[in-house]
């Protein structure tokens, strides 16, 4: 069979299914560069338009697994089994902060290989670099030591893990062809599968805020992540969960780091945040075997977070990779300039949010990336967000916006009312939102 670039771009055109040696040639050819730019993108976009089913996704995905590192943890010294999650994206989602030590804290071990920024939607290694002396990029040593001191590190991918998906992302990105999700899902799992995982957790997005706009699109990505991730041997379970308001109750890196500060030593714990936390938790303890059920897995996770034992897994994965040595007390957190309440227009009902907009209103303030490699002011962002069908008054604030000036501040305050829709006291029931946001499971 003749194994070209060219052959496996048409047969993709012409619609029919790829074998397992074509997709480990295109594999091969994103690491040593026999493929070029021009035709991967053309096959990215074949796919775009005719689809891949799940076999060849799976073939796609390990392949892409197996073109770099794949860590190996049997002898290493660590005790339990090696759980992750991993999120789609959304506006104040920073349960990574709060999920890796509690699952380390029952007995768990998590290398949770995280991301920056993309578009409207906070990153976890922007969260962390917040605080002053955090590594994201270290070696394997490092990472190994972070892991047998608190149980959890939250770092990058090395440049040695999934390299394929490395070059092939990078053309999705400039090419129109990242809306796929049979690439998005070989994408995340050849990452994921990299890491040694044992059990994987997926939490998809839904909402104004997601990337999957609708409840089907959410279900046809969880459904391709689960039976992707089963077929390459990874044990993973995906929950469908609301991005239709901000999770928690700020939305900025170093506001989010002390919110989850917050959450960790129970100072605030915000009721959705807490809810889909533990719901997270409970699964991923229940698929390594530390607990029966998901039910007891939950328990477990409250008990781990009531005593103190995760805020201390975290000050030591903190500690041990470069940040402040007495986090929960002194995170050295920088702090903006401008702060700004955004006053209610009139009384009413706050019945709806674009969470898309407050997520694209941080990066105009500078909390994110318009471009790659632009630099990230993480003091700014929005705190005190009000959460969906709570009644206001006339000058009460809905947010607060951190600015680095006056300027930009006002930008803000006019954006985030504009994000906001209202109706009028006892236009529709004002009973507070449900606080589980978990919409649906899958895998259980």
């Amino acid at each position: 069979m003749d194994i070209s670039a060219a052959t496996v771009i048409a047969a993709k055109r012409d619609g029919a299914a790829l074998s397992a040696a074509q997709l480990q040639h295109f594999a091969q050819g994103l690491v040593d560069g026999s493929w070029a730019d021009s035709q991967v993108a053309a096959l990215a976009m074949a796919i775009v338009l005719r689809g891949m089913n799940t076999d060849e996704t799976v073939v796609l995905t390990s392949a892409m697994t197996h073109s770099g590192e794949v860590l190996q943890w049997g002898g290493a010294g660590l005790h339990g089994p090696v759980l992750d999650k991993h999120s789609t994206g959304g506006v104040g989602d920073k349960v990574s902060l709060m999920l890796a030590p509690t699952v380390a804290a029952c007995g768990g071990v998590v290398p949770m290989i995280s991301g920056r920024g993309l578009g409207h939607t906070g990153g976890t290694l922007d969260k962390l670099e917040a605080l002053p002396g955090y590594r994201c990029n270290v070696d394997h040593a490092s990472l190994l030591a972070a892991l047998r001191s608190a149980g959890c590190a939250i770092v990058g991918a090395s440049a040695q893990v999934a390299p394929a998906d490395r070059r092939l992302y990078a053309i999705r990105d400039v090419t129109a062809t990242v809306e796929s999700v049979p690439l998005i899902t070989a994408s995340i799992l050849s990452k994921k599968l990299a890491a040694g995982l044992q059990g994987l957790v997926l939490d998809v997005k839904v909402g104004s805020g997601a990337f999957m706009a609708s409840l089907p699109e959410a279900q046809t990505l969880a459904q391709s992540l689960v039976a992707v991730a089963n077929g390459a041997g990874l044990s993973a379970r995906a929950l469908i969960t609301d991005m239709n308001q901000v999770l928690g109750h700020s939305t900025g890196n170093a506001l989010e780091v002390q919110e989850a500060l917050d959450f960790l030593t129970g100072r605030r714990q915000e009721p959705r945040l807490l809810s889909l936390t533990l719901d997270l938790a409970a699964q991923l303890l229940h698929m390594g075997g530390l607990v029966p059920t998901p039910a007891q897995g939950r328990q477990l996770a409250q008990r781990a977070l009531d005593t103190g034992a995760a805020a201390e897994r975290f000050a030591r994965m903190v500690t041990a990779l470069g940040g402040p040595p007495d986090v929960l007390r002194d995170a050295q957190l920088p702090t903006a300039p401008v702060q700004r309440p955004v006053p209610a227009p009139r009384d009413g009902v706050l019945s709806r949010t674009n969470v898309r907009a407050l997520g694209q209103c941080v990066v105009q303030l500078g909390g994110g990336r318009s471009r790659p490699g632009d630099a990230v002011d993480s003091r700014v962002g929005l705190s005190a967000v009000l959460p969906l069908h709570t009644p206001v008054q006339a000058g009460q604030p809905v947010a607060i916006v951190h600015a680095a000036s006056e300027a930009s501040a006002e930008q803000a305050c006019r954006d985030v009312l504009a994000a906001c829709g209202w109706v009028e006291l006892g236009g529709e029931d004002a009973a507070a939102i449900s606080a589980n946001p978990v919409l649906q499971r899958l895998g259980d």
